[in-house]
């Protein structure tokens, strides 16, 4: 027998059970379906098809949802903003006697600024080989009078050494490079694994460099004093390295690494760099293979601040900037962390960077830091033997700064995989328990799964895929980078169009349905049922390919699965809309970290997009960061807006306020650069050029200015500011002379010089210099089969920085030189033209080198080779001229230009 009740069908099991049955499930439908008694008025038209007047089960209405929007964003200012910003009181002097083995940031301040009124450092400079290891020096014996000399014993050495590596696609050479070390050892210990600490203290040119690094490098200074001075030894020596030749780049650390006799015993790292000014300092490198190290990064880092996300961002090359942390890794191998100081990136590289950006208590953060983790890792039983200890990468971050987490990528992935598939098992069952509710067949709702697991691949194409249109817009009409002084605009540029696309598909769906048969709470589930799959699914398959950034998908999917097992376990599941509250609280941790994690990668990577140089689009980085921050953070909560009535207003008003952004920012207010705190960088040389023939003569001799642009806005904001008559690129030049017949200073330089700028100048450039080449003889050696010469030269004179560039002639092939033999082993990897590029410290001796050649005709009475010399005069010290002069003091107040006088001869042999 069939009773038919507003379209349910019931089998009669017995009188009894009917009445029992029937009674439950009117309850149940009445909390679904807003409280209409199934038995009453309904034979003609099914329940679902009912308006839902229960308490819980009507939707707002729509003028809560802004306040609903704002909630959130009132959240991360009152916890997630001022947490970032935190920083420690720092410790002065006089409290010192009440705190022992305490951080004295007063004490490393006057240090500091010390350091600052040096002025600028800038290897083979007189006050950076003399001046500066003076000083050093000094510090050190004051360390040495405060010592506990029952307890400790120091070495000290200054290292003078010559080498070189591959560098990219150059050879790095350095001649007399200086590095200030210390050894620090307890009496007590045999040890003979020493722990690296490493920072440097030479700049940029027009950089005075106090917060990249002098900062860490007075950080290193107190951690050693407190070392020295503490009642406690620690197990293994400490080797301070004060490094002379980062910015060169990394002599200093390849010098020592390669050529010093304490490196072979270093079995660990702490590596302190800086790409800004004040504030906390990061972690973002670590091991590699050795997860001990987070262990002790976790159990001694008072203000924790990392994540897994930036490591692979940064070894992805997606940051323009690059550490000593590769030369240890590399050619130790050492492992190690990784750690620099990232506020404020404006004034990194730039003479803003000034003790007066530098608070006392981003001293005392970095100080607290460094010395714990010194401290832990000294007295580290692994350091015995760190290879046993060598288990794999690992998944590291903070939460807030509050604590650290750290696990190893096994267990990440098992974590991965466990919770993901999980949450995938646990709606099934609520689906299924939809079903069994509503007495729907199961089917009902897996097509409405289906429908909205579509949506939901949608939904994330869309929340991707509109911030960076925006970004492909702004860059076709020339108007990038218009957030970089003020960085509020990505609100509305690229998180208000993220948050559309991420609501909009559900949206739209639910408003326009052609059917009720399902509640609209439940398909309101569904649409959160259909993203937690999805990004399950997601996390599966970064952790099959080995992204370990794929846990902030599993701290998505782990969340929400909790809130779904509360709301089964409690029923809310099923009355109304209550499992939306249970999914907003739930929501809050995930979202306090994610929004944290993308303001901190916002705050490090716009300043950077100054320095990102022409090729790259940089609004595309900012807006995909915007874009996962607002995934991740807003998935599960931007669809809630469909609690509200007239959700497609919200979204109409999310538009709104979008277009008001995008009017705001193609005014003054979206023109990027300001003086003094957010500066265009302007890297130009003034360049004097010699193109001598086969025969010697002279084919070519001019002199301009080189423009090595630095960011998408290329000359343009100076075009109205500055006369730059004649600028133009090189192209033509590209094609018959070795990198565009310009002196290209370094392999970034080299890499970008295709889109150099070339500015004429009638009046030659007044060099302070120029190398002095010299062809020593020439030697043909072989038989007539296998035909072979060698060149022999010398260049003297030089400034502290120049470059070799060596191009052979066609039919010419290069066999041997006597610089590093691994260019010409690897001829797939590199190729002609080579650059080598040398630098030298305290010893200015020539240099002396050979080419050995084979031709294959075997006649070295014609060309054979193309030999390209420059000089880098960087120092700030060495003299411009008066028309240089002049063109900076033109430059608008925005510009900072970073410059120096260069030579350039190119010569055939």
């Amino acid at each position: 027998m069939e009773k038919h009740n507003g379209g349910f069908e019931e089998d009669k099991l017995s009188e009894h059970s009917e009445t029992s049955y029937t009674e439950n499930k009117k309850n149940t439908l009445q909390l679904v379906t807003g409280g209409i008694d199934p038995e009453e008025g309904c034979s003609n038209v099914t329940l679902i098809e009912l308006k839902q007047k229960s308490r819980f089960s009507e939707q707002l209405e729509w003028y809560y949802s802004p306040a609903y929007l704002l909630f959130w964003v009132g959240l991360f200012f009152a916890v997630c903003y001022p947490l970032f910003n935190h920083l420690p009181t720092g410790v002065k002097i006089e409290e010192e006697a009440n705190l022992p083995g305490t951080f004295v940031a007063q004490r490393a301040e006057s240090i500091l600024i010390r350091l600052d009124l040096m002025g600028p450092k800038i290897a083979g400079d007189y006050v950076t080989e003399v001046e500066m290891v003076q000083f050093l020096l000094g510090e050190i014996s004051k360390v040495r009078e405060e010592m506990r000399n029952d307890l400790y014993y120091m070495e000290v050495d200054v290292q003078r050494s010559s080498g070189s590596f591959l560098h990219w696609q150059m050879i790095n050479m350095y001649q007399g490079i200086q590095n200030v070390v210390v050894k620090l050892s307890s009496k007590s210990s045999n040890s003979t694994s020493y722990l690296l600490v490493n920072s440097h203290y030479d700049s940029k040119p027009s950089s005075v460099g106090t917060g990249d690094a002098e900062l860490m490098v007075v950080t290193m200074l107190e951690t050693l004093r407190l070392m020295a001075t503490s009642e406690e030894p620690f197990l293994h020596p400490i080797v301070f390295l004060f490094n002379g030749a980062e910015e060169q780049p990394f002599h200093g650390s390849h010098s020592f690494i390669s050529n010093h006799r304490w490196s072979a015993n270093c079995k660990a790292l702490v590596n302190l760099d800086s790409a800004g000014a004040g504030g906390r300092e990061i972690l973002f490198q670590g091991g590699p293979n050795h997860p001990w190290l987070m262990k002790q990064y976790k159990k001694s880092a008072k203000h924790p601040f990392a994540t897994t996300m930036a490591e692979e961002i940064f070894q992805a090359d997606l940051i323009p900037s690059d550490t000593d942390f590769r030369i240890f890794r590399d050619f130790g191998p050492v492992p190690g962390l990784d750690m620099a100081g990232c506020y404020n990136g404006f004034v990194y590289h730039t003479k803003f960077d000034r003790y007066k950006v530098i608070s006392r208590g981003a001293l005392q953060n970095t100080g607290d830091n460094v010395l714990s983790l010194v401290r832990s890792i000294s007295n580290a039983e692994e350091m015995y033997d760190t290879e046993a200890h060598s288990e794999g990468h690992s998944v590291f971050f903070d939460y807030l700064g509050l604590f650290f987490v750290y696990y190893t990528e096994s267990t990440g992935t098992a974590l991965n995989i466990s919770f993901s598939l999980g949450a995938i098992l646990v709606i099934c069952l609520s689906l299924w328990r939809m079903a069994r509710v509503t007495d729907r067949r199961l089917g009902t709702y897996a097509r409405a799964f289906g429908m909205q697991f579509l949506l939901a691949i949608l939904g994330f194409l869309l929340a991707l895929g509109f911030p960076l249109l925006m970004s492909v817009f702004y860059d076709a009409g020339d108007r990038t980078m218009t957030y970089f002084s003020n960085s509020w605009l990505v609100i509305g540029l690229f998180i208000c169009p993220s948050i559309i696309g991420l609501v909009l598909p559900a949206t739209l769906y639910l408003s326009l349905r052609p059917s009720e048969k399902i509640p609209h709470t439940y398909h309101l589930q569904i649409v959160g049922h259909a993203y937690c799959v999805f990004m399950a699914v997601l996390c599966i398959l970064l952790t099959i390919v080995g992204i370990r950034t794929a846990y902030l998908f599993m701290m998505c999917v782990f969340f929400y699965l909790g809130a779904l097992i509360i709301n089964l376990a409690t029923r809310l599941h099923d009355q109304g809309y209550l499992w939306a509250l249970v999914l907003c609280v739930c929501q809050i941790l995930p979202y306090l970290y994610f929004t944290y994690l993308f303001h901190a990668l916002l705050v490090i990577t716009i300043p950077m997009t100054s320095r990102k140089g022409m090729d790259a689009n940089p609004d595309l980085l900012i807006s995909l960061e915007c874009a996962l921050g607002s995934i991740l953070a807003m998935v599960f909560l931007a669809p809630l807006l469909n609690l509200f009535r007239r959700p497609k207003a919200m979204v109409g008003g999310l538009t709104l306020v979008m277009f008001i952004f995008c009017m705001i920012s193609v005014s003054d207010v979206g023109f990027p650069y300001r003086p003094t705190t957010n500066v265009m960088r302007l890297h130009f040389l003034e360049v004097h050029r010699k193109f001598y023939e086969f025969d010697g003569s002279i084919s070519l001799e001019d002199s301009g200015y080189y423009f090595d642009l630095q960011d998408r806005r290329f000359e343009n904001p100076l075009l109205d500011k500055i006369n730059l008559t004649g600028i133009t690129r090189v192209d033509d030049y590209c094609e018959t002379e070795m990198y565009c017949g310009l002196p290209c200073f370094n392999h970034r330089w080299c890499s970008a010089v295709k889109d150099a700028r070339w500015l004429p100048r009638d009046e030659p450039v007044d060099l302070p210099g120029t190398p002095v080449l010299q062809f020593l003889n020439k030697t043909v050696l072989g038989t007539e089969s296998a035909p072979r010469a060698r060149y022999y030269f010398e260049v003297s004179s030089g400034p502290p920085r120049m470059s070799f560039f060596v191009q052979p002639r066609d039919g010419v092939r290069m066999l041997s030189w006597s610089f590093l033999k691994g260019m010409l082993d690897n001829p797939s990897v590199y190729k002609p033209p080579y650059h080598i590029f040398f630098g030298y410290g305290s010893d200015n001796s020539p240099v002396e080198f050979f080419f050995e050649m084979t031709k294959d005709d075997g006649n070295f009475d014609g060309p054979v080779v193309e030999l390209g010399i420059s000089g880098h005069y960087m120092s700030h010290l060495s003299k411009r001229d008066a028309t240089t002069r002049k063109f900076i003091e033109d430059l608008p107040d925005f510009a900072h230009p970073m410059e120096w006088p260069s030579s350039y001869e190119r010569y055939i042999f």
